[in-house]
C-alpha cells in the first residue's frame, strides 16, 4: 500500500514559490464560498512520526483565513475528557457548517497506538474501526466533507528525519518516549497502519496517502487536494440546489395511522395510587434516590435520564420529584426546545453530546434527540432519509454512552386523549399554568394519529437491551411519578452493584473508561 509514498517526488523552490501564491489565492476564495454553504469540513492529519504533520497544519493555517479554521490535538487527554465517553472530545471539535476543523490524529490516534502496543487484538481493533466507519458515514450523510491525510516516509528517511529533529532544541518536545518506539518497529507500525487504512477507506471519505520526504511536495499536495475537494463539494451542492418541495409527512403504511394498534395502546391508563400510599412511597423513594445519587458520584458512575411523552403528560412533574430529592450539585436538567442557529449549524446530535455528564453526575433531558424521529418527522423539519437513518444513529449514540459506564433510563409518559384535553383546559383556566399551553400544543393534538405511529416505531426500533424504554401510564400523576422514581432507584441500585460490561463483548481497543 505504501509503495507509492516512497518514490522520491520533489518540487523545486522556484516551482513551490510560484504554485504557492496561486494556491493560497484559490484556497481563500474557496473558503469564502464555503462560508456561505452548509458544508462543514473536517481534515484529519495522521501518519508516521517525523513526517511533518505539525508543519503541514502550520502551512494550512498560513494559507487559510484562520477565522474559519480551528485546530485540535488529541495527544493528551484532560480530566474532563476522561470523565466522559471517548467520542465526546471529538464531537466538541466538530466545525459548524461553512467552517473547517483540523484534527491531529482524531479518532484514529487511540486505535493505532493501542494495537501497536498490543493493548487490543485484531478483532477488537476491527470492532473499533467498524464504529469509526459508522461515525464517519453519519457525518458525511449529514453533509460533512471529511478529508483524511496519511503522511508516510520510508524507514531510512524517517530515521534521518528523527535524527535531525533530535539535534534541534526547539523540536525536542516532539520526541515523546512512547512515540520513539514507533521508529524502532517501523514494519510493525506500518502493518497496523495499513490494516486501519484499508478498513476505513470509504468512497465518501477516502484516505489520501501523501509522500512526506520532500516538504514542498507534501504541502502543495495537501493544499491542492483540499482545494479540489472543497470546490467539488460546492459544485455538487450547487448542481443539486433545486427548489425543495414543501415537506409534508405522509404515512408509509397502507392502512390509516388511526387504524394501527400500537404499543402505547396496550397501556392500562386506569392505573392509580391512593393519596396515602403515594405520599409514603414518594417519601421513601426520594430519600433513596438521593443516597443512590451520592453513591453514584463516589463510584464515578454517571446517569442520563431521558423524558419523552405527549404534551401535558406530566414529564415536568416527574422530573421535579427527582430534582427536589437529589442534591443540586449532582445534576443538571436540560430542557430541549427548537434548536438555536448555532445548533442548527451542526449535526443534530451535537447539542446532546455537549451535555453528557461527567463521571459521577446526572443529566436529565426534558425531551431529547428523539425529536428527530417524532416532531421533526411529523412536522417535516427532517427529510425522509434524515429521520429514517436517525434510528441507527441514536442507537449507536446510546450504545457509546452505556459502554462508557453511564446508567441510562428512557421514559415515555402516555396519557389518554380525554385526559390531555382536560389538562389543556385546566392550563388555560389557571393563571400560573397558562404559559404551558400554546397554539402549537393544539396543532400537535390534531396530528395525533401521525404522532401515534411515529411513537410506536420509535419505541420498537430504539428500545435496546442496553437502553430500553420504560412506558409510564400517566393519567394518574401520583402513579406515574412513583413508577418513574421506583424505576430510577431500582436501576441505579442494581447498576452500582456491578462493573459496567462492554456491550459488544469488549471495550474499544482494550480501553477501560470506568
Amino acid at each position: 500500500m505504501f509503495e507509492s509514498t516512497k518514490v522520491g517526488r520533489t518540487v523545486s523552490k522556484e516551482d513551490f514559490r510560484e504554485q504557492q501564491e496561486e494556491l493560497r489565492t484559490e484556497l481563500l476564495a474557496a473558503q469564502r464560498d464555503l462560508k456561505d454553504s452548509n458544508v462543514p469540513v473536517i481534515v484529519l492529519i495522521s501518519g508516521v512520526e517525523a513526517a511533518g504533520k505539525g508543519e503541514v497544519v502550520n502551512r494550512l493555517n498560513e494559507w487559510l483565513d484562520t477565522r474559519g479554521v480551528q485546530t485540535f490535538a488529541f495527544w493528551d487527554e484532560s480530566d474532563e475528557e476522561r470523565d466522559r465517553p471517548r467520542y465526546w472530545r471529538f464531537w466538541r471539535s466538530m466545525p459548524a457548517r461553512g467552517e473547517i476543523s483540523i484534527l491531529f490524529g482524531g479518532w484514529y490516534l487511540t486505535p493505532i497506538e493501542h494495537r501497536f502496543k498490543g493493548h487490543c487484538t485484531d478483532a477488537e481493533l476491527d470492532g473499533e474501526l467498524n464504529r469509526i466507519v459508522d461515525f464517519e458515514r453519519m457525518l458525511t450523510e449529514d453533509g460533512a466533507l471529511i478529508l483524511k491525510f496519511w503522511f508516510h516516509l520510508s524507514e531510512p528517511n524517517q530515521k534521518a528525519r528523527l535524527k535531525e529533529l533530535s539535534r534541534d532544541d526547539r523540536s525536542r518536545w516532539k520526541m515523546l518516549p512512547d512515540k520513539s518506539k514507533f521508529s524502532e518497529q517501523y514494519a510493525a507500525f506500518e502493518q497496523v497502519a495499513e490494516r486501519i487504512i484499508r478498513h476505513t477507506d470509504q468512497g465518501s471519505c477516502p484516505w489520501y496517502l501523501i509522500e512526506a520526504e520532500d516538504r514542498r511536495y507534501r504541502d502543495l499536495t495537501v493544499g491542492k487536494t483540499l482545494l479540489h475537494a472543497i470546490r467539488s463539494r460546492l459544485a455538487e451542492n450547487s448542481a443539486a440546489a433545486t427548489p425543495a418541495p414543501e415537506r409534508v409527512w405522509t404515512p408509509e403504511l397502507p392502512n390509516s395511522p388511526s387504524a394501527q394498534i400500537t404499543i402505547i395502546d396496550q397501556l392500562d391508563l386506569s392505573l392509580a395510587l391512593e393519596r396515602e400510599t403515594y405520599q409514603q412511597e414518594m417519601k421513601r423513594l426520594q430519600s433513596e434516590i438521593n443516597e443512590l445519587a451520592w453513591s453514584a458520584y463516589n463510584k464515578k458512575r454517571s446517569t442520563v435520564l431521558v423524558f419523552e411523552g405527549v404534551d401535558a403528560a406530566g414529564k415536568g412533574g416527574a422530573i421535579r420529584r427527582i430534582t427536589t430529592a437529589v442534591d443540586a450539585r449532582l445534576y443538571r436538567t436540560i430542557p430541549i426546545a427548537a434548536p438555536t442557529d448555532e445548533e442548527k449549524a451542526h449535526h443534530y446530535l451535537w447539542r446532546f453530546w455537549r451535555h453528557v455528564p461527567r463521571a459521577g453526575f446526572m443529566t436529565l433531558y426534558d425531551r431529547s434527540w428523539y425529536g428527530r424521529i417524532l416532531v421533526e418527522r411529523v412536522e417535516g423539519f427532517a427529510s425522509h432519509p434524515e429521520w429514517r437513518r436517525a434510528y441507527a444513529e441514536i442507537n449507536r449514540f446510546e450504545e457509546q454512552l452505556v459502554e462508557s459506564g453511564i446508567v441510562m433510563l428512557k421514559f415515555w409518559v402516555q396519557i389518554s386523549d380525554e385526559e390531555q384535553l382536560k389538562r389543556f383546559k385546566d392550563r388555560e383556566a389557571t393563571p400560573y399554568k397558562r404559559y404551558k399551553i400554546t397554539d402549537e400544543d393544539w396543532r400537535n393534538r390534531e396530528k395525533w394519529p401521525h404522532y401515534r405511529e411515529a411513537i410506536n416505531e420509535m419505541i420498537v426500533r430504539t428500545s435496546t437491551r442496553y437502553a430500553p424504554w420504560t412506558l409510564v401510564e400517566g393519567n394518574d400523576k401520583p402513579f406515574a411519578r412513583v413508577k418513574v422514581l421506583k424505576t430510577v432507584c431500582d436501576t441505579l441500585r442494581e447498576a452500582l452493584k456491578r462493573t459496567p460490561e462492554p456491550i459488544t463483548g469488549y471495550l474499544p481497543c482494550g480501553e477501560k473508561r470506568v
